[in-house]
């Protein structure tokens, strides 16, 4: 029997306050990686630093969705 994963969903008003936080002007890659794994840690999830920059980079994109920036958390959330 298949195991189920659960993947979480953010609701979208913790979506939207975190790309807030992300595209404040003077935060720099490093700042933005450590605002992605605050918000991860909050909800019990870890993230590779690296993987946290990389992120930042997709999610402040053009055009990026919610729906992108939860697929993107999912990609590189950690169950702690």
């Amino acid at each position: 029997m298949a195991e189920t994963v659960k993947i979480e969903k953010f609701a979208a008003n913790e979506l939207t306050s975190l790309r807030d936080e992300l595209t404040r002007s003077g935060i720099d890659l490093w700042q933005a990686g450590e605002v992605l794994s605050a918000f991860l840690a909050g909800r019990g999830y870890g993230v590779i630093p690296e993987q946290a920059r990389d992120a930042v980079l997709r999610l402040e994109g053009p055009g990026c969705s919610h729906e992108c920036i939860q697929l993107e958390l999912e990609r590189v959330a950690l169950v702690m």
